[in-house]
């Protein structure tokens, strides 16, 4: 099985022919078939995924999927050799999306994960001539040597799964959540501890992150390893104040069982936020030292969220604290014995605070006898890069400009060099850099960039930071993963690549990627939008019917030099049809600064929505789109704008699919919410305005409305009210549902029947 696999492996990897999640037999026909849009992984993107060095930086591990699905398995790369080899392949099959818990579900949901069979790994630090990994599945926790067979190390018990595994950095310990607490395993004598106690089923829990925290501050743990392995700090979150959310599972066969309904703690906006406390606990004999630390708490409301946790040399514990507003961060610093705190940093900005996880500890400043660290801050209205002391001062400014850096990649110390990402040479590409870590002058710095290529480049550096992989991508050509020199940038290899004839069902759509032009929002700020223009061979020239693609809320962009534009499926589909399509990124989106993201602030739906008529506007005068034959379609944040543009500009649009739609903002949640629209006791009239609900009255196209009936993120509640107002208006609606779906269809069969009712409905609508 393992050679096979091995020679499966090789042939991906020299020709990338790709075998898609297919729906039936015609979708290979000569005819672009509607089902190729529900396709996964999309063409191209079977290309390696979590990618990392061995602890000795002589092996690369990727995950993998030989057949060009989403069933990964876990190989690994020698750069001497230029051989890969299969390195695990679950021995079950490994994780499905049938074999999993409830609790591993949400968690799958919030991460947007739709990977299967093996989906994370992590190196051991122990056994370096031997390489070990772990790797967690359903089953259980599995240790995976170079050459012994898999050895089950922790088996899951049914109804009480193992969450969110992790292996101390000394690699002689694994630390993971069951039943709510907080545990270690002993990777040497086998034998297993719980370090915490006191929780209760959808009240307490300790070392989990709440859903508020995995959902919008991108913080997916509830505790963290200190890095010498001595202490786990860990969160213990009591939402017992929440009030509880009811979903029904609708679609159930039988009735009066448990699994017949979820209760989700949810926090609506205005509403109160769970009560999180920091504690340290010694991984050994499980003593607990609670910080000083009030999140959700009665005590002050400029701690109401626990944003990231940090730990620095020398056992020093730090955290970010969010107030309520979002107006007003602080890095604090903990004595682990004694709990007590010291206030690090404050940064403060009127419009909003950015969550990073740029903060970077150090471990000697020079003529310092103590460490320091690197923070992020948007001050001068784009995130770039400052050293500061240990006590908070800051004492270098290492990055400037009209731009903004996205992470660090990797500190060198020894040779005063931080490597990051950015968006220096333009906000549609992504690149590496670097820059002095002790620069002579405080004026600022030109980076230095390491990867070329127009387009997105995803990096992950070696250890000793000499080399690093990088993924590179771009509208013209799809992810090619190469090694390179972290010196100068110069290519040392290729593990991974893929041309355009790999992909002969292009031929067949002729593919040619969408372009890219500029346009002008109202103020003067330049907008970036995509056009997915018909065959004029085909069709005849332009004007078109067009359907426009939105998502245009915050922190996301979609108009980018990516493949990921040029495999857009349903635009490439609807294109075939003689459709035009366009995209646009919207004051208020990513990647273009605090002041373009702030505009839509206390106004959702105003500001986005007349950017996006823009668009349509100058698509019109530009004689592209053809006038009262304009669409638009989006899902969540994009589902709304959706709704709202066909409501509010009854003359431009014609029709409008809305997915998983946020239809009033008192009915989302709270860290969302009031961070782009402010507590609603604040902010009435903004909340009435940037209600679908409040606008409806003036809608004459048609509307199809599509939402999962379990979505615990924008409940089904949505659609609902937004139904009510349709039928007290007398506005007709079409409506699709999935009842056994949450915020975006994962079956392939409710995948397929909705994209055939959304096409039939566009080919009806316009």
């Amino acid at each position: 099985m393992q050679t096979r696999n091995k020679s499966r492996k090789r042939k991906s990897l020299e020709c990338g022919m790709p075998v898609t999640e297919s729906a039936n037999a015609n979708a290979l026909g000569d005819a672009f078939s509607v089902e190729e849009i529900v396709q996964y992984p999309l063409p191209g993107y079977g290309a390696p995924t979590a990618i990392s060095f061995s602890l000795d930086d002589s092996l690369i591990a990727y995950l993998f999927s030989p057949d060009q699905t989403l069933n990964r398995k876990l190989f690994v790369f020698n750069p001497k050799s230029g051989k890969h080899e299969l390195f695990f392949s679950p021995p079950d099959g490994g994780l499905d999306e049938n074999n999993l818990s409830a609790e591993e579900k949400l968690r799958r949901e919030r991460l947007r994960e739709r990977g299967l069979g093996v989906t994370r790994y992590e190196w051991l630090r122990k056994g370096l001539k031997k390489k070990k990994m772990m790797i967690p599945l359903p089953v259980g926790i599995y240790i995976q040597d170079s050459a012994g067979k898999p050895e089950l190390k922790l088996p899951s018990v049914a109804g009480s799964p193992i969450l969110d595994p992790h292996v101390s950095p000394d690699g002689t310990l694994l630390a993971y959540v069951k039943d709510n607490e907080l545990h270690v395993l002993n990777l040497v004598t086998n034998v297993s501890k719980q370090l915490t106690d006191g929780a209760k089923e959808n009240a307490i829990t300790h070392g989990l992150a709440e859903f508020i925290a995995q959902e919008e501050m991108d913080r997916k743990h509830g505790y963290w390893w200190s890095l010498d392995g001595r202490y786990i700090a860990f969160t213990e979150v009591d939402s017992s104040e929440i009030p509880l959310f009811r979903i029904m599972h609708q679609g159930k066969d039988s009735v009066g069982s448990d699994a017949q309904e979820d209760h989700h703690p949810y926090p609506f906006a205005g509403g109160s936020n769970v009560k999180v406390r920091l504690g340290v606990v010694s991984a050994t004999n499980g003593r607990i030292t609670w910080m000083d630390l009030h999140c959700g708490g009665e005590e002050s409301n400029d701690e109401e969220y626990l944003a990231r946790v940090n730990w620095m040399h020398g056992n020093i514990l730090t955290a970010q604290v969010l107030n309520r507003k979002h107006t007003k961060l602080k890095i604090l610093k903990f004595d682990i014995k004694t709990g007590e705190m010291e206030v690090v940093l404050e940064e403060e900005n009127e419009t909003w605070i950015n969550l990073h996880d740029c903060f970077t500890p150090l471990d000697r400043l020079p003529k310092k006898s103590t460490g320091g660290f690197i923070w992020a801050s948007e001050k001068t209205g784009f995130r770039h890069l400052y050293l500061h002391d240990l006590d908070g001062t800051c004492v270098a400014t290492l990055t400037q400009g009209d731009w903004m850096v996205e992470q660090v990649a990797g500190v060198n110390e020894a040779t005063g060099t931080v490597y990051f990402t950015g968006t220096l040479d333009s906000p549609l590409e992504s690149h590496l850099y670097m820059v002095d870590l002790y620069p002579k002058t405080n004026t600022g710095q030109y980076p230095v960039k390491l990867t070329t290529g127009k387009g997105k480049h995803l990096v992950a550096l070696d250890h000793q930071l000499q080399r690093f992989v990088d993924i590179h991508d771009s509208l013209s050509s799809p992810p090619k993963v190469t090694l390179h020199s972290l010196v100068d940038g110069s290519l040392i290899t290729t593990l991974f690549e893929q041309k355009l004839d790999h992909f002969p069902r292009f031929k067949k759509l002729l593919f040619e990627p969408p372009e890219v032009v500029q346009l002008e929002a109202k103020d003067g700020t330049t907008l970036h939008g995509t056009l997915y223009k018909p065959d004029a061979e085909k069709f005849g020239p332009p004007p078109y019917k067009t359907m426009i693609h939105v998502y245009g809320g915050p922190g996301i962009q979609i108009v980018s030099d990516s493949w990921m534009n040029s495999v857009d499926m349903r635009a490439l589909y609807l294109r075939s049809k003689g459709v035009l399509i366009w995209k646009m990124d919207n004051r208020g989106t990513a990647r273009r600064g605090l002041k373009f993201a702030g505009a839509i602030k206390h106004r959702c739906g105003e500001v986005d929505a007349d950017d996006q008529r823009t668009g349509a506007e100058w698509l019109i005068k530009q004689g592209l789109a053809k006038p009262g034959y304009v669409g638009v379609y989006g899902w969540s944040y994009g589902g709304y704008l959706s709704a709202m543009l066909l409501a509010k500009f009854p003359d431009l649009f014609k029709c409008a699919v809305s997915g998983a739609p946020v239809t009033s903002w008192d009915g989302y949640d709270t860290f969302y919410t009031e961070k782009y629209m402010g507590l609603p006791s604040e902010n009435q009239s903004g909340y009435l305005q940037s209600s679908v609900m409040h606008h409806v009255h003036k809608m004459t196209g048609k509307l199809m409305l599509v939402h999962g009936m379990i979505d615990e993120n924008v409940h089904f509640r949505h659609t609902a009210r937004l139904i009510n107002t349709l039928i007290a208006t007398c506005r007709p609606y079409e409506l699709l549902v999935f009842p056994d779906e949450r915020h975006m269809p994962r079956k392939l069969w409710d995948r397929m029947y909705m994209e055939r009712r959304i096409t039939d409905f566009i080919d009806r609508s316009l």
